[in-house]
């Protein structure tokens, strides 16, 4: 049996081979939940890599991958599943055509949405469910039984018992408070953005072929530019897309004609834009 710290080990090679870096506090708070089977609750500003790391984690271990991408409005049905009302009333049709009764609140006649067919999945799988903050309280509160009792139940169907080693991700970009009832069932992760020396490993592995001189300078900018009162702060993905930009353009260095035309890849709002030439050209 391996020790904890050689399960540790192996979370952060296999996830080192699909191209995440995670930190200590990522790490054992990724063994725990494994161990414990209990949900993760990932919090963070956006762009920080809370939604890769259950992807990656999901490849890395071999599980199958689902995932429910929250937002305003989204329904119970549109994460659990919903009655095929055609299909029950062909059937009901047809039972009166042949006076052969014929229940249509079975199985055959719901539709899974991800949250079910992960329960039900028979492999081992990783459910994301991304943005819990951009739903509503209802919503919330219909996934208190999935993460607390590791059950789904359905009207007029039954209740489901969780039939894998299903692991759940829940993200959160602190739009709004999450029930405690909800934090209550989770283990907790906070990602921030990397410290300089983090974010230069990230972007050495992601883009192997960029000379050191460039990604430090690239860095050492985009962390400049995360400590203004921006609208919309680089993400570690803007500081990556930058650094192949520049590589793409034929350039080693940021220079200040390059800095001015790619600007554009990593900060996207034109308030922010004013803001960051003036930080670097003195710009009014």
């Amino acid at each position: 049996m391996e020790s904890p710290k050689d399960e540790m080990n192996q979370i952060s090679k296999d996830l080192l081979e699909k191209g995440y870096i995670p930190d200590e506090v990522t790490l054992v708070t990724l063994f725990l939940a494994l161990n414990l089977k209990k949900p993760l609750l990932v919090e963070g500003p956006p762009g920080t890599g809370k939604t890769e790391l259950s992807k990656k984690l999901a490849t890395a271990t071999g599980k199958d991958f689902f995932r429910v991408q929250c937002y305003e409005g989204i329904t119970f049905e549109q994460i659990v599943g919903e009655w095929n009302y055609q299909k029950q009333l062909l059937h009901l049709e047809m039972s009166r055509l042949s006076e052969v009764d014929k229940d249509v609140f079975q199985d055959e006649f719901f539709i899974k949405r991800p949250l079910l067919s992960a329960f039900i999945n028979k492999k081992p799988s990783i459910i994301l469910i991304d943005e819990i903050d951009k739903a509503d309280e209802e919503v919330e509160s219909f996934l208190l039984q999935a993460l607390g009792e590791q059950q789904i139940t359905v009207n007029d169907l039954g209740t489901f018992d969780l039939k894998n080693d299903l692991m759940v991700f829940l993200t959160s970009n602190s739009q709004r408070n999450l029930l405690d009832e909800t934090k209550d069932r989770c283990l907790y992760l906070y990602i921030d953005y990397p410290s300089f020396e983090r974010e230069m490993e990230i972007v050495k592995l992601q883009v192997p072929s960029a000379p050191n001189n460039l990604i430090e300078e690239v860095v050492n900018t985009i962390q400049i530019i995360r400590e203004m009162n921006l609208i919309k702060k680089p993400s570690i993905r803007a500081t990556i897309d930058w650094v192949k930009t520049l590589l793409a353009l034929g350039k080693n260095e940021l220079g200040e004609n390059e800095f001015r035309k790619s600007l554009g890849v990593v900060v996207k709002n034109q308030d922010d834009q004013e803001k960051v030439k003036s930080r670097f050209f003195n710009k009014e």
